[in-house]
């Protein structure tokens, strides 16, 4: 299982705060992550079609799409964000 974390308007679009899901054994990595989210309905294709707008942390350090996801860990989802 993962924890996975929705904020800001990621939060809005799919209705989640949080969830906790079994991975398939073939999610290794951040990117096969998204890719996954996407195809479990359309309010998550909705939230997550510009990889652009979404940043990713697991456990609370920042991901590319190639870093690793495995059990136990924590993926939070956010917008990007700017600072001023």
């Amino acid at each position: 299982m993962i924890k996975l974390l929705y904020f800001a308007t990621l939060r809005e679009r799919i209705g989640l705060a949080e969830e906790s899901l079994a991975l398939p054994a073939s999610i290794t990595t951040v990117g096969a992550l998204l890719d996954w989210l996407r195809q479990r309905g359309p309010e998550y294709q909705r939230a997550l079609t510009d990889p652009a707008m979404v940043r990713v942390a697991v456990n609370q350090d920042y991901a590319r799409n190639d870093d690793a996801v495995k059990p136990g860990d924590e993926v939070a989802l956010f917008p990007p964000v700017t600072g001023g």
